[in-house]
C-alpha cells in the first residue's frame, strides 16, 4: 500500500501530487516529441529548398549548409528522446524463456521436414504399394 504522504527533504508531497507530476512529465515529453518532429520536417524542407536553389542557380552541390545540418541532427535527437520517454520503460527481451523447459528433442523437432515418400520404401520387404504409394 502506498503511503498517503511522501517526505523529501522537509517537503511534503501527497501521492496525488506525485502522480500529477509524473503525468506532467509525460506531457513534457510529448511536447518535446512534437517540437522535434516539427523541427525535423522544417529541416527536411529547408534541405529540399536549398537543393532547388542550387539547381536553379546552376551551382555545383557540395553539401548542406551547416545550420540545416545541425537543425536536422538536433531535431532528430530531440524527437528520439521524446519517443523513448513516451514509450515507457523498456523490458529485457529474453528469448530463452520459452525454451527453458524444453528438451533438445522437442526444440529440434521440425515437422515440416518430415518426408514420407522417400527411397526407404523400396528397401523395405514389407512395403505394400496397394495402399496409395507411388508403386515403383
Amino acid at each position: 500500500m502506498l503511503p498517503s504522504v511522501i517526505v523529501f527533504s522537509n517537503n511534503r508531497f501527497t501521492v496525488h501530487q506525485m502522480l500529477l507530476c509524473v503525468k506532467m512529465n509525460s506531457a513534457v515529453y510529448k511536447v518535446l516529441f512534437v517540437l522535434g518532429l516539427i523541427a525535423l520536417i522544417h529541416g527536411g524542407y529547408s534541405a529540399a529548398q536549398y537543393r532547388r536553389f542550387i539547381r536553379i542557380t546552376e551551382q555545383e552541390y557540395s553539401s548542406l549548409p551547416m545550420d540545416v545540418f545541425v537543425q536536422c541532427l538536433v531535431s532528430l535527437i530531440l524527437t528520439m528522446y521524446g519517443v523513448v520517454h513516451i514509450a515507457g520503460e523498456f523490458r529485457e527481451i529474453r528469448a530463452n524463456i520459452q525454451l527453458e523447459n524444453k528438451t533438445w528433442e522437442t526444440a529440434g523437432n521440425r515437422p515440416s521436414f518430415y518426408i514420407f515418400s522417400h527411397r526407404g520404401r523400396n528397401l523395405s520387404p514389407n512395403y505394400n504399394t496397394s495402399d496409395g504409394g507411388c508403386g515403383h
